[in-house]
């Protein structure tokens, strides 16, 4: 509980800037584009269309979209990637719960 108030009180003053949420995908895909990302909270997200950023593909080894990758100051800390079906499986709830999870750590 202390650290949660820490965190409340802190917040605000620290920002969260280190974490980050990239959200992968590609045009012909757009029809399972994970909406909800853009809802994740202390975290800063981005978009990006691998069909259109092939660097960024190959930079973050997407073999499969979509994919979301959970940085943490620049490392990647979690990857969760669609299934065969090309449908993220992973929910809001886990990804928030990593993001919520890395700024506990951080106290």
């Amino acid at each position: 509980m202390k650290k949660l108030l820490y965190l409340l009180i802190l917040l605000p003053i620290i920002g969260y800037s280190q974490i980050q949420v990239i959200h992968f995908n590609a045009g012909w895909n757009a029809v399972n584009d994970v909406k909800w990302v853009d809802d994740l909270i202390d975290c800063k997200v981005k978009w990006i269309d691998i069909q259109i950023n092939v660097d960024a593909q190959s930079e973050h080894e997407i073999i499969v979209v979509p994919t979301i990758i959970v940085f943490n100051e620049g490392e990647e800390v979690k990857r969760f990637q669609a299934d065969i079906s090309f449908s993220m499986k992973a929910t809001k709830e886990d990804i928030q719960t990593m993001v919520d999870e890395i700024l506990m750590d951080e106290f």
